[in-house]
């Protein structure tokens, strides 16, 4: 705590000098010690903050220099402080989120690029939280990764997404010409490592009573790169059962040949990059070969391919030239509420 130091220039002077003082060694029991420091400066006139409000923001800060590698000084800003203090507050409130029931799951449409049926769904988990609305994922996955919440919040969104699954079989599926839907789940790498993961989608699919071949568990790209027997097992017992896997991003991580071989996926999905490419008129050539490149390579190892992130009819024709099988994006419809898959689902059957 300090007073005097009027401009930015005296300031950083004198975090300078403390920093400076911090690098002289120090000798303990005979061994020289280099001590580093990070400091985090919150400035302002006497008064117009509370003392604990200056130490939280100095705090926080302070952990800012840290994390940008340490030995160094940062100072205050406001708008971090805010990010910081919001992330933690989501990050303690998501355990009483999950007990009270504020997720809920969103649905979009997978459609066959040949015949515009629709074949299924990718589930997407939002959170309604009390003070801040909707949340999409990347507001809180993160967080419960870092937490562990991560394994009961996707045990829960599994059997949901499963047990609607079992709704559109049973109200659509039967009758429908393209058979019955499918849902898609996304794993985050945390879950792939936890041991229960088999036997926790096992249980699911047999408390709801659907077939494993109307599952996909998706998991990305750069989640497999490099992966070891170990982390593959539980996908390998889950592809062996007939759930579907799926690479998710693709083209957005360093997959190679050899690699892709010994992945049990079934599906490849790749990244919206590739569709944003096409929006252009006419479409990048170079672009187009890839993607062409892509589905012959995936079809000759008996893959499907999915596009995600289509927004026009040009892309999805584009895109069936190209022998893609299945896309989604904001053409065919924007993520929603389960019985609006269901009222696609059926103008689609009926013509």
């Amino acid at each position: 705590l300090t007073t005097g130091p009027d401009t930015r220039r005296e300031v950083d002077e004198l975090a300078g000098r403390i920093m400076n003082a911090l690098l002289a060694p120090v000798s303990v029991d005979g061994r020289e010690l280099t001590v580093r420091g990070s400091i985090g400066i919150v400035e302002g006139p006497a008064g117009e903050r509370s003392p604990a409000e200056v130490l939280r923001s100095a705090d926080i800060t302070m952990y800012r220099a840290k994390s940008a590698g340490g030995n160094r000084f940062e100072l205050a800003d406001p708008e971090a402080d805010a990010r910081v203090i919001t992330r933690h507050g989501l990050t303690t409130a998501l355990p009483a989120a999950l007990e009270r029931g504020e997720f809920f799951i969103e649905y979009q449409p997978l459609v066959h690029l040949g015949d515009g049926s629709v074949r299924g769904a990718e589930a997407l988990v939002r959170w309604l939280h009390p003070q801040h609305g909707v949340l999409g994922p990347d507001r809180f996955i993160p967080l419960a990764e870092h937490t562990g919440l991560i394994v009961p919040l996707g045990r829960w969104v599994l059997e949901q997404s499963v047990r609607q699954a079992r709704v559109w079989r049973e109200r659509y599926g039967e009758s429908g010409a393209a058979g019955p839907l499918r849902i898609n789940v996304n794993l985050s790498p945390c879950q792939l490592t936890h041991p229960g993961l088999v036997q926790d989608t096992v249980e699911i699919l047999e408390r709801t009573g659907v077939a494993p071949d109307a599952l996909c568990l998706e998991v990305t790209e750069s989640a497999l790169i490099g992966a070891d027997d170990d982390l593959l097992k539980p996908l390998r017992r889950l592809a062996e059962m007939g759930v579907d896997i799926a690479l998710d991003d693709f083209g957005t991580g360093y997959s190679n040949l050899a690699n892709l071989r010994r992945l049990p996926v079934s599906v490849l999905k790749l990244d919206r990059s590739f569709t944003q490419s096409m929006q252009q008129f006419p479409a990048d050539p170079v672009d187009l070969k890839i993607v062409e490149g892509i589905v012959a390579l995936a079809h000759s190892l008996d893959l499907a391919v999915t596009v995600e992130g289509v927004e026009t009819g040009a892309q999805a024709e584009q895109l069936r030239i190209l022998g893609c099988d299945t896309a989604q994006g904001w053409y065919y419809a924007r993520p929603g509420p389960p019985d609006r898959l269901h009222e696609l689902a059926l103008v689609d059957a009926t013509g």
